[in-house]
């Protein structure tokens, strides 16, 4: 039903929010924990795995999907079931308590994805044309606060209360989001005319499973195995058919000529390598933080002071993406996705080189998250002022895919540069992390070249104080949040 006067955006954005940051959360939440719930639940290593590689390749599949049914059907009413998928599977693995069951609740919840794309579709529709750069920069940076906060605060909820409430305190964001978005959140007044194309559907999911399936998988399998190079190869096969299927299609899932436009594939490219940088960092750090002084290297935290050690990163990310509003309305979103790289790539050239004492690492990880921060807020403003308003979501979605194909690969690298030091049964050697961090310092400068092929958006969205800080700053002082746009019939 439409609204005679549309929630007011700062309204919006606090809703959205919550349930961009329960989805951050529930993606790393559970990383720190797997040994844990290896052990609890009386399973094998390969079986925990599946809790992450199941998530990831939901995520994967409906991430886009979610994206392009939220522009044809209403961004609102794809959120609220988006957030529904993901309460369901966040409370079916509260009360799980074998591996099978929590494995399928992982897979429901990877259907979280499209929080992400869908948030941006709103934040374009509702918010004035000036907010919408810190609103999107912001909650870009969510996503990569969340997933650090996330690692951070694993350690105290498992020693005191039991790894069930890794599952359990994200449902006090989900539910009211869920019920907020269905009374609060407005209609989409822009949506496509048309269907959701089911073979595109079909088809993108086949080879991204197969892709990431033989991504994840390829180290325990073996990289040549049959497994993996039948994966790959079906990766490769289907997504031809796909490509050809779409470009024929009058209704297509995913419109191949916006992904052909150079302001598209250059951000997906830069997209893609950030990927991975930010999450290559977050599988292997941790190891090294962990690793027993004897060793020679490594500061022999626990889980908990693991966290601690990281949580400048989740600092410097919220402040640059409270920030990015202002920054993008100075210098648009290019410039600080190029020099977010570069400060990204010179934070890993420390850490290979400067990691003697704790507080280095640490004084680093606040460093890679300010980049990281300002590059992923600035990157999703350049994909969304790229494309027409009925795009966005599914245009949103692939870029976000991209990115998590990145850290996926990015992954495998880094952890087989590291395990390829290891002799018998001791531990890797420090050479083999040194060679991770240049590896990904490397991959950020690349990164900061693909984003300097970024064309200037059709565009450009001027932005002097981002949504953001309006919100947060009108929550502190308990002021009335401004007006809205005007109302537009759903």
């Amino acid at each position: 039903m439409a609204r005679a006067i549309r929630t007011p955006y700062q309204v919006t954005f606090a809703v959205l929010i919550s349930g961009v940051m329960a989805y951050a959360l529930l993606q790393s939440l559970v990383i720190p924990a797997l040994p844990t719930i290896q052990h609890s639940l009386h399973t094998t290593q390969t079986a925990t795995t599946w809790l992450v590689t199941a998530y990831l390749l939901s995520a994967s599949v409906c991430t886009p999907i979610l994206g392009r049914i939220g522009d044809v059907f209403g961004k609102e009413r794809m959120f609220v079931v988006t957030l529904v998928a993901l309460g369901v599977g966040t409370g079916l693995a509260a009360i799980a308590h074998s591996i099978g069951l929590l494995i399928v609740a992982r897979l429901i919840q990877g259907a979280g994805g499209g929080v992400l794309p869908l948030a941006f579709g709103i934040i374009r529709d509702e918010f004035p044309r000036e907010k919408v750069a810190g609103a999107i920069g912001l909650s870009a940076a969510m996503i990569a606060v969340g997933s650090g906060l996330g690692i951070t605060v694993a350690g105290p909820i498992v020693a005191h209360l039991g790894y069930h409430w890794l599952f359990i305190i994200p449902l006090f964001l989900i539910v009211p989001a869920a019920i907020a978005t269905h009374l609060l959140v407005p209609r989409s007044p822009v949506q496509t005319a048309g269907r959701v194309s089911v073979p595109g559907a079909l088809l993108l999911s086949g080879w991204l499973v197969a892709l990431l399936l033989g991504i994840s998988q390829g180290s325990t399998w073996g990289w040549f195995s049959l497994r993996t190079d039948a994966l790959f190869v079906a990766a490769i096969v289907i997504g031809i058919v796909w490509v050809r299927v779409e470009s024929r299609s009058v209704a297509p899932l995913i419109d191949m000529q916006m992904m052909r436009l150079p302001a598209v594939w250059t951000t997906n490219l830069t997209a893609l390598l950030l990927g991975v940088s930010m999450y290559s960092v977050m599988a292997f750090q941790p190891e090294f933080i962990q690793t027993p002084k004897s060793a020679g290297y490594g500061y022999g935290l626990s889980i908990v002071g693991t966290g601690v050690l990281s949580l400048p990163s989740n600092v410097t990310m919220f402040v640059i993406g409270l920030l990015s509003g202002r920054i993008a309305g100075r210098f648009g979103s290019k410039l600080p996705v190029i020099a977010g790289a570069l400060v990204t790539a010179g934070a890993f050239v420390l850490m290979a080189f400067a990691h003697g004492a704790a507080w280095e690492m640490s004084a680093e990880t606040g460093l890679m998250g300010l980049g990281i921060g300002a590059a992923f807020s600035a990157l999703s403003n350049l994909v969304v002022e790229s494309v027409p308003d009925h795009q966005t979501g599914v245009a949103s979605g692939m870029n976000a895919n991209i990115r998590t194909i990145g850290g996926s690969i990015g992954s495998q690298v880094c952890g087989s540069l590291i395990a390829g030091t290891i002799v018998g049964s001791a531990l890797p050697k420090e050479s083999g992390f040194v060679t991770a961090f240049l590896f990904l310092a490397v991959i950020s400068l690349v990164a900061a070249g693909a984003a300097a092929l970024i064309p200037k958006p059709s565009r450009f969205v001027a932005q002097s104080v981002s949504a953001g800080e309006e919100a947060i700053a009108a929550v502190i002082s308990g002021a009335a949040p401004a007006p809205g746009r005007a109302s537009v019939p759903a």
